[in-house]
């Protein structure tokens, strides 16, 4: 068959990508970058599209030619700068579906829900989640609806990089909502239980909630994967009150304002509370197939030096960011505020006025580039005008006011080591 695939190199979509292809499926993603898309999966044909903006069955009739399957496993945790999570989640969705069931060919429809998803629900990724799952039933399409528990996957993204993270907290385990229930899954498991939903009609027109059994509490969860990554033993836990895990929440809603996704926004914290728990039965009836144990799940993918690090740079990346950006804002409005102070120190070399000019435009760089450095689509590119302008600073420096080099407080030699911590967010920027 050939299989569109909503979400292809999301957390769940590469699994279920590779799955498909290795039982002879043909398969085509969509996504915002198709360059992005194919940097994960060359082999597999790509098409752009945003589903902010594919909202009406026109905007998905061209792209349902030839297409026998579609499998939704796209979704955000909750709005932000790159989505609009009623229209990422729902009205997008909703407009497939009926594309699909005007098309000649694509009626058979894999749905990537959430347990416990209903239209009442406190989170909007709930409630959107269950708008497009009774869009589907309400459909004449050939439909499956599989709601997964806390995916666990190879891949580190959302909840699996929160446990990496909260796993990676030296000496003292911070937790918080430590007796939430969880359910857990392997992310195989789900791209499994897609594949027999393609290849067996009897689980048409059904849905499944696939998890493990039985549930875990958060912190035993966190515990196992300190052990799975090999850190020792904590010396205590330390029980986060909810309300300063609500406010660290909150600070990561703003950040995600920005275009920054964290793990740790408000919806995940509200999903936790709530708990995420499903009923594995009907899925073991149906196809006789019970899902491993989480201790099982890891240990099938063991931790590597690569797991370690990463979880280790993700738990110190905000503040990094965080005082990255203050730095770089903090020096501008000082050499503002100490302008003729400043200026004093260059205008030997090139006259008042002139001495004047650069330190203004100095100080106004340094306040853009530490802005941009909190807004994630502008990052990248203030990191490297980071460098740049820290280069600049540098040679002028040696040029204008070589004494500083031998100045004991180092104000030349401390740019080195901020053009070091430039290159080092370049590097640590990437989401996927």
């Amino acid at each position: 068959m050939r299989i569109l695939v909503l979400g292809a190199y999301g957390l769940i979509g590469q699994a279920i990508v590779r799955h498909l292809r290795s039982h002879g499926h043909e398969v085509v993603g969509i996504a915002r970058s198709p360059k992005h898309g194919a940097a994960h999966f060359p082999e597999i044909d790509w098409i752009i599209g945003d589903l902010n903006y594919l909202t009406t069955v026109r905007d998905w009739s061209g792209h349902l030619d030839g297409i026998n399957a579609v499998v939704n496993a796209s979704g955000a945790l909750q709005s932000g700068l790159k989505d609009d999570l009623k229209k990422v989640q729902f009205t997008a969705i909703a407009a497939l579906i009926e594309a699909c069931s005007q098309s000649s060919s694509a009626h058979r429809f894999i749905q990537i829900s959430a347990p416990g998803a209903t239209p009442d629900s406190r989170t909007e990724f709930y409630r959107t989640k269950a708008l497009a799952d009774e869009a589907l039933r309400a459909s004449q399409l050939r439909w499956t609806i599989l709601k997964p528990g806390l995916v666990i996957s190879e891949t580190a993204y959302g909840g699996t990089s929160l446990l990496r993270m909260l796993a990676a907290v030296p000496v003292i385990q911070p937790i918080t909502l430590p007796d939430a229930q969880l359910q857990t899954i392997a992310a195989n498991d789900v791209a499994s239980a897609v594949v027999n939903c393609i290849d067996q009609p009897e689980l048409e027109q059904r849905e499944f909630d696939l998890v493990s059994s039985p549930p875990q509490t958060l912190q035993s969860i966190v515990l196992q994967f300190r052990e799975w990554l090999g850190a020792p033993p904590p010396t205590a836990v330390w029980q986060v009150p909810n309300v300063v895990g609500r406010a660290i929440g909150r600070l990561a809603d703003l950040a995600g304002l920005l275009g920054w996704r964290s793990p740790l926004r408000t919806t995940a914290l509200q999903v936790l509370e709530d708990g995420v728990l499903g009923d594995p039965d009907p899925w073991r009836k149906a196809t006789g197939q019970s899902f491993g144990s989480l201790n099982e799940t890891l240990r099938d993918m063991p931790a590597t030096r690569q797991e370690r690090v990463f979880a280790r740079t993700q738990l110190v990346f905000p503040i990094l960011v965080g005082t990255f950006a203050a730095f770089w804002m903090a020096s501008g409005a000082i050499g503002l505020w100490q302008l003729d102070r400043a200026a004093s120190m260059i205008s030997a070399s090139v006259g008042t006025s002139t001495a004047i000019a650069l330190v203004i435009t100095g100080s106004l760089a340094d306040i853009a580039i530490g802005t941009a450095l909190l807004v994630k689509r502008t990052f990248g590119t203030a990191c490297l005008a980071a460098l740049g302008v820290s280069a600049v600073y540098l040679v002028m420096g040696s040029i204008l006011t070589p004494g500083l080099w031998a100045d004991p407080l180092g104000p030349l030699v401390k740019i080195l080591p901020v053009m070091a911590v430039s290159l080092a967010l370049i590097a640590m920027a990437q989401e996927r």
